[in-house]
C-alpha cells in the first residue's frame, strides 16, 4: 500500500477527526475498490467527511499538495470508475446520508450524497411516493455514485434515467468551491445546465455532495410476467405486442444459462419447465379491470405467432419478487467467476441483428468460456458477462477479451452504439471510448474538466487521461 505522509495524515484528522482517516489494510482494501476485480487498490487513506464543509476542506488540502482523490460511494461501480489504484486519497461519502426537506408541492426532496439507493425509495413510499431508478444494487449503492454515473436499471423504459431525476445538485470542484447547480427548478433557460455536465462525469469534475430528487406518484397494482422465447428476434416482437396493449414498466431479458446460474445458487424455482434459448420479463401497471386481459390477449397472440414458447404471470407480491429476482440477481450470482463486462447499446428496433453480430463474433473467440446475456432489451441496452475459468490466469483472461471487446466495440461503433450504456467508463473502458466518441468531443471533454479541475486531481485516469 502507498504510505500517506504523517503531517499530511494528521492535517486530514484534524479536519474529519482522528477517527475518520482510515490507514489500516482492511479498510484500504476496502474503500479502495468497486465491483470490479481486474484492479488491486492502492489509495494511501480513506477520509470519511461528516459535512459539505469537510468536504470542501478535505479537497482544498488536497489540491494544495497535488493529491488526487478517488470518490467513494456504494462501491457497486462495474467499470473500475471507483478504484484508487495509484496512490490515491479516497473520499468515502458514507457520512452524508441525511434526507430532509421533504416539499410535497414539488415533490422534490433534498438527499445527501450518501444517502443509499433503498433509502430514498423507502422514504419516497413513506411519503405516499415513488422513486423509479431502480436496480439490483439498489440496497447498497449511494445516490452520489448513480449521479456520477447516470444509473439506469430496470425501469429506463417507463421513467427514464438518474438524470430524469435530478432536480437539483451541489458538487465540490477540484478546487474546493461550491457549486448550487439549478437548485429545484423545473424551468431555467440560463445558459448551460452544469448540472448534466455533472451527472455521468465519474467523479472526474468534482465531488457530488448533495442532490435535489425528484418524486412521483406511484405505479399501481403492478403484474410481472416471464415468457420464454426461440430467439432474440422473438423477443423484440414480444415487447412490440405487448407494448402496445398494456403501460409497460420494465422490459427485462436473460438468456438460459444466465437463469440456470441463479436458480442453482440463489435457490429460486424456474418460472416454468420449459428451457428456452432467452427469456423476457415484463412488469406492467394495472391501470384498469381490463388490463390484464389485454396482457393475456398479448400473451396469446405472442404464443400463436411462435414468438413465446411459455410464461407465467404473478399471482402474488410475493411471486412477482421472485420473479423479479430471476432477473436481479444474475449480477451477485456470477460475481465469483469474475465476469468481463460489456455494457452495450444500439437503438432498441435494431438489437436483434446487433446482437446476432456480436454472439458471432464472441462464440467465435470465447469456444471455452462460459457466456451470460441479460440486459434491459426495452431501452437497447445488453449486457454481455464472460464468465473466467477458474484455473485462467486473471490478467492473462483479461487480455484475452480486451482483444475481441475490439471486435465487438467494432461493431458497436458501426451501429452507432455506445460502449457503455449504463455502467460508465472508468478504467476498463476509456481505451475504447473512441468508439462512441469523436476525437473532438473528446477534446472537448477534456477541457471542461479543466475547467472544473485545473490540477487534474479528480478521480484522474478515468474515462481518459489528459
Amino acid at each position: 500500500m502507498a504510505a500517506i505522509d504523517p503531517a499530511l495524515q494528521s492535517a486530514f484528522e484534524a479536519i474529519v477527526g482522528a477517527d475518520r482517516v482510515l490507514t489500516d489494510e482492511e479498510s484500504l482494501q476496502h474503500y479502495g475498490r468497486d465491483w470490479t476485480r481486474f484492479y488491486p487498490p492502492m489509495p494511501c487513506a480513506v477520509v470519511l467527511p461528516g459535512s459539505i464543509a469537510e468536504v470542501q476542506d478535505v479537497v482544498r488540502l488536497a489540491a494544495r499538495e497535488n493529491l488526487a482523490i478517488v470518490p467513494s460511494g456504494g462501491r457497486t461501480g462495474l467499470s473500475a470508475g471507483g478504484v484508487a489504484k495509484n496512490g490515491e486519497l479516497v473520499l468515502a461519502l458514507d457520512r452524508l446520508n441525511r434526507i430532509e426537506d421533504f416539499n410535497p408541492v414539488d415533490r422534490t426532496v433534498r438527499c445527501g450524497a450518501g444517502v443509499v439507493t433503498e433509502q430514498l425509495q423507502q422514504y419516497a413510499v413513506e411519503q405516499g411516493l415513488f422513486y423509479p431508478v431502480d436496480f439490483a444494487s439498489s440496497g447498497s449503492s449511494q445516490l452520489g455514485g448513480n449521479i456520477s454515473t447516470n444509473a439506469g436499471g430496470i425501469k429506463v423504459i417507463r421513467y427514464g434515467m438518474t438524470r430524469d431525476w435530478v432536480a437539483g445538485l451541489k458538487l465540490v470542484t477540484g478546487t474546493g468551491e461550491l457549486l448550487d447547480l439549478n437548485r429545484g427548478l423545473v424551468k431555467n433557460n440560463t445558459g448551460y445546465d452544469l448540472r448534466h455536465l455533472v451527472i455521468g462525469a465519474e467523479g472526474t469534475l468534482g465531488i457530488v455532495v448533495e442532490a435535489t430528487m425528484q418524486l412521483d406518484q406511484p405505479p399501481q397494482d403492478l403484474a410481472v410476467m416471464v415468457l420464454g422465447a426461440p430467439d432474440m428476434g422473438a423477443i423484440m416482437e414480444v415487447l412490440a405486442a405487448f407494448r402496445a396493449e398494456v403501460p409497460l414498466c420494465a422490459f427485462e431479458f436473460f438468456s438460459e444459462p444466465a437463469l440456470k446460474k441463479v436458480v442453482a445458487h440463489q435457490g429460486l424455482p424456474r418460472p416454468f419447465e420449459t428451457e428456452c434459448e432467452y427469456y423476457a420479463l415484463l412488469e406492467f401497471e394495472q391501470t384498469g379491470e381490463d388490463t390484464l386481459d389485454r396482457a393475456m390477449a398479448a400473451f396469446e397472440r405472442c404464443v400463436e405467432e411462435g414468438w413465446v414458447l411459455d410464461g407465467t404471470v404473478s399471482q402474488s407480491l410475493s411471486q412477482a419478487q421472485n420473479l423479479w429476482r430471476l432477473r436481479e440477481d444474475i449480477s451477485e450470482t456470477i460475481t465469483p467467476w469474475t465476469p468481463y463486462k460489456n455494457d452495450i447499446s444500439t437503438v432498441i428496433s435494431r438489437v436483434p441483428e446487433f446482437l446476432a453480430e456480436v454472439e458471432e463474433v464472441v462464440n467465435g473467440a470465447y469456444p471455452d468460456f462460459e457466456i451470460i446475456w441479460f440486459g434491459h432489451i426495452g431501452d437497447g441496452n445488453v449486457h454481455l458477462n464472460i464468465l473466467k475459468p477458474e484455473a485462467l490466469d486473471i490478467d492473462v483472461f483479461r487480455e484475452q477479451c480486451g482483444e475481441v471487446s475490439k471486435l465487438v466495440f467494432d461493431i458497436v461503433q458501426r451501429f452507432g452504439g455506445s460502449v457503455s450504456a449504463e455502467h460508465g467508463v472508468g478504467l476498463l473502458k476509456k481505451d475504447y471510448l473512441q468508439y462512441s466518441r469523436s476525437p473532438l468531443e473528446i477534446e472537448i471533454m477534456r477541457q471542461i474538466k479543466k475547467a472544473f479541475d485545473p490540477q487534474g486531481i479528480m478521480n484522474p485516469g478515468k474515462i481518459f487521461d489528459l
